[in-house]
This record gives C-alpha cells, structure tokens and sequence, in this order.
C-alpha cells in the first residue's frame, strides 16, 4: 500500500494510531472509534481474518490489517511496524490492548501457562512501547500511549493470578513511563475495564460453571453483579475512554490508570 498521509476529518484527523489485539472485543471497538474520530489505524493481531474484516468495515484507505503481528516476538513487531509506517507514516498514537485472561487455581499454575500470559499481557506492552517510542517522541506533543489494562491491575481476582500480576504490572509500566516521558509532550495512561461483554469474559464464565454447574447465562450474571450498576461493561464504552485519551482535550491527563467498571473499584 502507498503511503498516504492526507488529513481527514475529525479531531484525530492525520495521526497514525496502532491498536494491537484488535481483532475482535474491545481492540474492535477501540479500532472503529480512532477511525471514526478521523485517525487512520493500523490493526495488529495475530489471526488475518477478523483483522482484514475490520480494515473492510472501516475502509482500506483508512486502516490497514496487520496479521502475525505478535507482541511477545520483537522480529514480527518489528515487520508489523515497518508496513504500518510505510503505509500511514509515523505512529502518534500507540493502544497496548493484547492480552489473554486463561483462568486457573492458583495450585493449577504451571509455569507455562504463567510466563504465557506474562509475556502477552505485560511484556508485550514493554516490546511494543519500545520499538514505537522513537514515533511517538517525533510525533510529540500530542503523542498518545494508551494500555488496556483491567480492575484486575487495581485489585484481586480469584483464579486469575497470572492475569491480575501481569495487569498490575502494566499499571505500574503506565506510571514508571509516564513520569520518565512528562517533558517529552507524550502522555501516558491506562483504561481499566471491569467485566465486559467480549469473547474473553468466556474463559471466566467457564471456570464459574465448571466450579458450581450453573448455567453459562447464570455465570454471566454473577459476574455483572460485580459491577454496581448490575451489569457487564460493553467494549464500545471502553473504547470512548481511549478516544478521550488519545484526543487534545486529555493533553494534561497523565500517569492515569482510569477504571470503566460502574464503580467496582475506585481508584484513589
């Protein structure tokens, strides 16, 4: 794809976002809402299909599907970023949102599955901050990091101790690099979703059944109960967090890891 950098309307108009994990859930969401605000977005994920699908939806010549870009392999970030770049130029707006939430007792654990889900959920984030880091300081001010971390990175969860562990340390990443960049003109900052309605909410609705044989529909609804307002979060509301983020009105928001849970947790 030839590069092509003229502006379009909205409040983003002529910046370059990448999303990573935007195939699907809240990376979809997330993806539709920079374009409709006037980015153009460079979708990263690891499986082509639900990637070229979204770039259809949203428009070729305004997003541009990124498959095997894997975020725990520095080679495949670094190819994903080169067509990205040669596509829509430098990224000034970067949203960290792999991840993987596999549920397990704690006794059930093993080691793979925790350096698996610590390499997607937080190394990950760290591979793909540092190879568009050198964009977004050129991009600056107004250059965007936003990480989709979870109220699992605020508090704790039974039968996700590797998923709250490597959340935690996406929050504690947001804050660390927030502060080393402050004068650099990039802002730093973290969405924290509490249960939302997407594909990876399944994999706790199953633990939920397999431990009290209720109903998958019943699961679900214990798992909204966590929230106050009585319900489970959508990715569309995730979504407009980021866009207000990454937008010229957040410009002085920074080292924030913000919760989207209907007051689960209140971050002090």
């Amino acid at each position: 794809m030839a590069a092509d950098h003229t502006p379009t309307a909205g409040p983003l108009a002529g910046r370059h976002a990448l999303v990573t994990g935007a195939g699907g859930g809240i990376g979809r969401a997330i993806a539709t809402a920079l374009a409709g605000a006037g980015a153009r977005v460079s979708l990263a994920g690891r499986r082509a299909e639900p990637l070229r699908d979204l770039a259809a939806e949203i428009g070729t010549e305004r997003a541009l599907a990124l498959p095997g870009f894997d975020v725990t392999d520095p080679t495949a970030v670094a190819r994903g970023l080169e067509t990205a770049r040669a596509a829509f130029g430098p990224v000034g707006i970067l949203v960290n949102n792999a991840g993987e939430a596999p549920s397990a007792a704690f006794e059930a654990t093993g080691l793979e599955l925790w350096n698996r889900v610590l390499a997607v959920d937080l190394t990950g984030v760290f591979l793909v901050t540092q190879a568009v880091l050198p964009d977004l300081k050129a991009q600056a001010p107004g250059a965007r990091i936003v990480n989709v971390a979870s109220t699992a990175g605020l508090s704790g969860y039974p039968y996700v101790a590797a998923y709250c562990a490597a959340k935690h340390g996406v929050v504690g990443l947001t804050r660390a690099l927030a502060l080393e960049l402050a004068r650099s003109g990039v802002t730093v900052n973290a969405v924290c979703p509490g249960f939302t309605d997407t594909p990876l909410l399944d994999g706790a609705i199953r633990t939920i059944t397999g431990k009290t044989g209720r109903t998958a529909e019943e699961a679900a609804a214990t798992l909204a109960r966590a929230n106050p307002q009585g319900r489970l979060v959508q990715p569309r509301e995730v979504a407009d967090a980021v866009l207000w983020l990454a937008s010229p009105g957040a410009s002085s928001v920074n080292g924030q890891a913000i919760p989207v849970d209907g007051g689960e947790v209140m971050a002090g």
